[in-house]
């Protein structure tokens, strides 16, 4: 990963009050735009080729320029680019799956947020640790095949959009759909309803709901909608559907807003708090957006089965603000929350603590 005190090297021959918010133009990037244009940001869209042609459709959300690319991987060679821009990138999931982890870590251009979260969100080992350390209650995990004794859900490692998962009932059935030359995991299957909890975590903010440093917001919820895994059953069941060779997708294909009771917000916000009290102790601290995913059982407990250090797709379902978001500021989407974090970092002369 690129040494922190070069991205600051960098920083300090910005001009503050010129600064552009860059990403690529997918996943989460209108509302990235859009509330960078609200807080007074020039933007930039990163794409393949031309630029694509839906923002002419969406013009409060459409970057006032692009940089076109052959392939995601010459973006490392057009970093000068991004820094005459005076360019502060925001990541999401398909920039860091387009880019590759590795690259986007190398990569000498100041980032909104600590690359180093992104490491830990990738690896469902260091994701696992990171989570029992905060002392959150995960899925019980399988270690070997031998163990399995009730349904599992089988993910491989990195983010796939829900590719990559699959339910098994039994080990003889996990041993028929595994590809074990794939890194992968084996975790116990929850039932109960899932809830996708867009968080946003602030170093620099001294109001609000207040942790040892910062301060941390929920600015929405939503349930992803996953290819047909969502409509699957209503024509047979489990066995019915395998015997003829249907089995269930868990592509993303849409997400669906949700509100929790207001009886379990309390342990949500402490979930949260774990969490980011956890990651400053790991490694230094997950800045900006982040997601719990996790399934509320019949008893009320939250199960916390995945995490995501960065800004998530669910999140789009709140561009004009949530049920959640509204109470802190009217039309507050997370892609604004992350411009007013760099426009307070600017002004307070503060950069350096959110920037990596």
């Amino acid at each position: 990963m690129i040494d922190k005190s070069k991205i600051q090297e960098i920083l300090t021959g910005y001009d503050p009050k010129e600064l552009t918010i860059a990403t690529v133009c997918s996943h989460s990037s209108l509302q990235i735009f859009h509330g960078a244009r609200e807080e007074g940001f020039k933007t930039l869209g990163i794409c393949l080729g031309r630029p694509p042609k839906f923002y002419d459709a969406f013009p409060l959300a459409r970057p006032d320029s692009f940089l076109s690319l052959d392939s995601y991987a010459a973006l490392l060679e057009e970093s000068d680019r991004l820094v005459e821009e005076n360019a502060i990138v925001v990541p999401h999931g398909s920039l860091v799956e387009y880019l590759g982890a590795e690259k986007f870590e190398d990569m000498p251009v100041p980032t909104f947020g600590n690359r180093s979260s992104l490491a830990w969100e990738s690896d469902r080992e260091m994701e696992r640790e990171w989570l029992l350390k905060a002392g959150i209650d995960l899925p019980m995990r399988f270690a070997t095949p031998e163990e399995i004794d009730r349904p599992v859900i089988v993910k491989y490692h990195g983010a796939k959009g829900g590719k990559g998962f699959f339910i098994s009932k039994s080990k003889g059935e996990y041993l028929g759909k595994v590809d074990s030359s794939q890194r992968h995991t084996i975790q116990e299957f929850i039932l109960g309803t899932r809830y996708y909890i867009h968080y946003f975590y602030s170093p620099i903010r001294s109001h609000g709901y207040a942790l040892s440093q910062g301060t941390l917001e929920m600015l929405g919820i939503d349930r992803r909608v996953e290819s047909n895994a969502d409509e699957i059953f209503r024509i047979g069941s489990m066995d019915e559907l395998e015997a003829a060779g249907i089995y269930p997708s868990f592509v993303v294909t849409g997400n669906i807003p949700l509100v929790l009771r207001e009886s379990l917000l309390p342990k949500a916000f402490e979930l949260g708090e774990r969490v980011v009290e956890a990651s400053i102790k790991l490694f230094g601290g997950m800045i900006g957006p982040f997601c719990l995913e996790t399934i509320v059982t019949d008893d009320l407990k939250f199960k916390v089965f995945e995490i995501s250090a960065r800004i998530v797709a669910g999140t789009n379902v709140f561009i004009s603000g949530s049920p959640y978001s509204d109470l802190i500021e009217k039309d507050l989407s997370n892609g604004r929350r992350i411009a007013q974090e760099i426009s307070l970092a600017r002004d307070q002369g503060r950069l350096s603590e959110i920037i990596s």
